[in-house]
């Protein structure tokens, strides 16, 4: 992943409309992480978090005004960031597994 940083000069309502689909995202990309974490049998994978983000869109106003590109990225992140975990496991790496 490449990270770019800069210095944004704008008003205070682009200001929150960022805020506001930051703020989104995570909100789906905890919904994906709690929809894994609640199926006992993990038979949840990368693809039904993709399309549990339609399913979000569809019950939650605010997360269907956040693009669809970039809610499934926040779903991906949430895979992401389960294989890495059992990865950590599986290697048995000491300290923070996630």
């Amino acid at each position: 992943m490449k990270i770019l940083e800069f210095k944004v000069y704008g008003k205070k309502e682009q200001f929150r409309s960022i805020d506001e689909a930051i703020r989104t995202s995570q909100f789906i990309r905890n919904k994906c992480l709690r929809l894994w974490m609640d199926n006992p049998d993990n038979k949840i994978g990368r693809y039904d978090l993709n399309k549990y983000c339609a399913v979000l869109a569809s019950e939650f106003p605010f997360a269907d005004k956040l693009n669809s590109m970039a809610r499934q990225s926040a779903a991906e992140r949430a895979w992401s960031a389960i294989s890495r975990f059992y990865d950590n496991c599986k290697k048995k790496i000491k300290g923070k597994k996630g």
